[in-house]
């Protein structure tokens, strides 16, 4: 009877590290300033110490990793979002407003990648795209509940008002860190700033 050669099964922890390294990797050459569209497949396996098809094991392409990338500053930013109450305050709006801007300092190479490729690829602006939209919704989930409780006024839009300030919030986070680089200093400043923002201009709007 011939032999028959059995395929070993993948090992679960060695295909993570070997993911991790990867992301790690892609993550190093992105800091280093390197254009995400200029970077190629082939260098990512270099800095990673794995051969290019290992890379592709992993990754359908390289919107995907970028997309794996962000998903991690994404859940983040969103587990740090959605732990706050307008019972907290103006004042805990500015905590969470501080951390976040925290979290995109750390993903800055990444959210620079995110914004040159959504400019071309409609995967990737569709991913990012429902990311911000999650923030949205439960934006709309605070503002009803604060219209029902009758501490926001009844006319006014909850779908739009969150659009706007978490789109524009998005936004102005983006630019501040990558206005003041490695400087943190007026991070707690424009936290401020921005709570104060959303807070009187729809959590807390007068009638």
């Amino acid at each position: 009877m011939p032999s028959v050669t059995r395929r070993r099964a993948p090992d679960p922890a060695r295909h993570a590290l070997v993911e991790a390294q990867i992301l790690a990797a892609t993550e190093r050459l992105l800091a280093q300033g390197t254009s995400f569209t200029d970077l190629g497949v082939q260098r990512i396996a270099t800095e990673a110490g794995v051969a290019r098809s290992t890379f592709y094991t992993h990754f359908r392409d390289k919107s995907e990793l970028l997309m794996r990338l962000a998903n991690t500053m994404r859940t983040t930013a969103f587990d740090v979002a959605s732990e706050w109450n307008p019972t907290a305050g103006a004042q805990g709006l500015a905590e969470v407003f501080g951390e976040i801007v925290g979290i995109y300092r750390e993903y800055a190479p990444v959210l620079t990648a995110l914004n040159e490729v959504a400019s071309y690829d409609p995967t990737v602006r569709e991913f990012w795209a429902a990311a911000l939209n999650r923030f949205v919704e439960n934006t709309v989930r605070l503002l009803t509940a604060d219209q029902e409780s009758g501490t926001v006024p009844a006319d006014l839009d909850a779908g739009h008002a969150a659009r706007i300030i978490v789109l524009g919030g998005d936004r102005a986070i983006s630019e501040h860190v990558a206005a003041t680089g490695p400087d943190t200093s007026g991070d707690a400043a424009f936290a401020r700033e921005l709570a104060l923002i959303w807070w009187h201009g729809a959590y807390r709007r007068p009638a």
